[in-house]
């Protein structure tokens, strides 16, 4: 698949089944990650992978947090099931650095670009996924349990597998609507 055909035709796959990418196909979505813009080499990204086991400590890890606020049964139990919606999650934390030319906020974009070249590199290989954060990637329990502290930010959870379904038609969007020229 081309590079321009590839982020042209970009999907989310809401259900994703086995096998989860492993070995080279890993290590190469990694890299993709890795080859995220960098102000300055500081590499603002931590990546925690949940697969197998790691799927329900991750689980754990959401119910102790809508345990925490008191949630309804029905938003545990969704919280229980939401990581076995793809046999691996990627956490993608924005490991901020103090920086004086280097805001944060470029250090939390980075860590989104790696998000996205990890997500395209996962398709480029046969792969799918689909990138989310809701109220959980800022829920001060599952920060903690995941080591993200400070300026530091979950930046997403990326559901990665092989696609179960088939891609949804998605309109094209006008160009006018977006683009301005000065």
């Amino acid at each position: 698949m081309d590079a321009l055909s590839l982020l042209l035709n970009r999907r989310s796959l809401p259900k994703l089944m086995e096998p989860a990418p492993q070995g080279e196909a890993l290590d190469n979505i990694f890299r993709a990650g890795l080859r995220a813009p960098d102000h300055a080499a500081l590499t603002p990204w931590r990546f925690i992978v949940s697969q197998g086991e790691g799927l329900q400590k991750l689980a754990d890890i959401l119910v102790e947090a809508a345990k925490a606020d008191g949630a309804e049964a029905a938003v545990i139990e969704k919280a229980s099931k939401a990581p076995f919606r793809a046999p691996m999650v990627i956490t993608v934390v924005a490991k901020v650095t103090e920086h004086d030319k280097v805001p944060v906020i470029e250090q939390h974009l980075s860590a989104g670009c790696a998000a996205q070249a990890m997500q395209m590199a996962a398709v480029a290989q046969g792969f799918s996924g689909f990138w989310r954060t809701g109220k959980w990637a800022y829920h001060p329990v599952v920060r903690e349990a995941l080591g993200v502290s400070g300026d530091d930010m979950i930046v997403g959870f990326l559901y990665i597998g092989t696609p179960g379904c088939r891609e949804a038609k998605v309109a094209d969007r006008e160009l006018n609507d977006f683009v301005e020229y000065l």
